[in-house]
């Protein structure tokens, strides 16, 4: 039988804590995402060591002094900000990553075991009667399904006009933006107002834009979701999920959202937990080098005649009309770059699904935002899309080098 614990509106009581924040107060101003990522966590720090070390531990001592026992209270003078219980509600390795989390996403932060726990977290906490949203990753579709066996939740279309008129306060209108599998934006200020018209929450799911790209609380999101697997994690060896709660609504959303994460149990492990942190402090450096890597790569494939050939057309955010505009919403959403994924549709299916054999720097598997550049033919992981997407994933290799590995991979196909 699992160990109870009590009532998660108790909370365990902790010292006024300088928070991530704290360099920001000491220095006088905002630090850059750089150097947050790398610093955000200092505060917790009780060991001289300045990697963080891994605790595997999942529960932890109370005091030896029956005097200072109080219920659901384990404060450590020695840590006070390093303080647990057991790890379905905290733990050593992912208080650190929520905090660098919070840091550079710009908003209280919690973590979950995968990006669709985080989705299924969110949507138990807001229990929407409706939601609206248009394609995107169908794993949260399956989300939706599995709430909506529950609790009847409707899945409306943010495409039909009569859909939309339907909504009502307090349901739920999520954009996916960059969209999977193409890359492509959606505009996040066009939802803010529809929003703001139908009295919905707007949820926002980034996993395809993390900080530098894109700032979705600043464009009014309430909530944000990443599947950090892919850019905070980085590397391909770590599940992790993400909710951000806008900070006017993180007093009441926080709490009740870690309340309901003891009892949901979509909790992060520690060693996942210790792998996001040793991974965000290269976030920025990565997510820029493969984003710009990314544009070279859709650049070339759509000038290219020799690629043409068999490439029928190149979906990515750069691609659309409004990446052309000056001022448009995309530049203004996404200043800083548009994403390291976008897709290929070839001229058939059978190339669709010969290309990814052919090539030596893309490793043919499904999953995106590691060091590594992957291709996949889609189908096989989501029935519901064209057979002949390829979903491109870039990573941090020389983007000439993966330049010529497709070029030699299309003229494999020819051959």
């Amino acid at each position: 039988m699992a160990e109870s614990v009590p009532d998660p509106a108790i909370t365990q009581h902790v010292p006024e804590q300088p928070g991530p924040d704290h360099l920001d107060r000491a220095l006088g101003k905002q630090l850059s995402l750089a150097s947050r990522s790398v610093h955000a966590d200092d505060y917790i720090n009780n060991h001289q060591a300045v990697a963080p070390p891994m605790h595997v531990s999942t529960t932890f001592r109370y005091s030896r002094n029956p005097d200072e026992l109080v219920a659901w209270e384990n404060l450590n003078p020695n840590a006070p900000f390093d303080s647990h219980i057991y790890s379905r509600d905290s733990a050593p390795n992912t208080t650190r990553l929520e905090a660098i989390l919070s840091s550079v996403l710009g908003a209280p932060t919690l973590t979950y075991g995968s990006g669709l726990a985080a989705f299924h977290a969110l949507l138990v906490f807001l229990n929407p009667r409706r939601i609206a949203l248009a394609g995107g990753y169908h794993g949260s579709h399956g989300v939706i399904a599995l709430v909506s066996k529950l609790t009847g939740l409707e899945q409306l279309s943010l495409l039909s006009d009569a859909d939309v008129a339907r909504l009502a306060p307090g349901d739920v209108i999520h954009v996916e933006t960059p969209v999977n599998p193409t890359g492509e934006a959606r505009d996040l200020a066009h939802y803010r107002r529809l929003a703001d018209e139908r009295g919905c929450y707007l949820t926002v799911d980034a996993t395809f834009a993390p900080p530098p790209l894109m700032e979705p609380f600043a464009l009014g999101a309430d909530a944000v979701m990443h599947s950090g697997t892919k850019y905070f994690g980085g590397h391909s060896d770590m599940l992790c999920g993400t909710v951000s709660v806008r900070p006017d609504r993180a007093g009441e959303w926080l709490e009740g959202l870690r309340g309901e994460r003891m009892f949901i149990g979509g909790v992060m492990g520690s060693l996942e937990g210790w792998l996001g942190v040793r991974s965000l402090r290269t976030l920025e450096l990565r997510v820029m080098r493969q984003s710009a890597s990314a544009q070279k790569l859709v650049d070339w494939l759509v000038g290219d005649k020799e690629a043409a050939e068999y490439v029928e057309r190149v979906q990515h955010a750069s691609q659309q009309d409004e990446a052309r505009e000056e001022g448009s919403w995309l530049r203004r959403q996404m200043p800083r770059g548009y994403g390291p994924v976008f897709a290929l549709f070839m001229k058939d299916e059978a190339q669709a699904k010969r290309l990814p054999s052919k090539l030596h720097l893309f490793h043919h598997a499904t999953s995106l935002g590691g060091v590594e550049s992957l291709i996949e033919w889609r189908a096989m992981s989501d029935k519901t899309c064209d057979k002949r997407l390829l979903r491109v994933s870039v990573g941090v290799e020389g983007w000439e080098d993966l330049k010529d590995d497709l070029l030699q991979g299309f003229r494999a196909l020819k051959a």
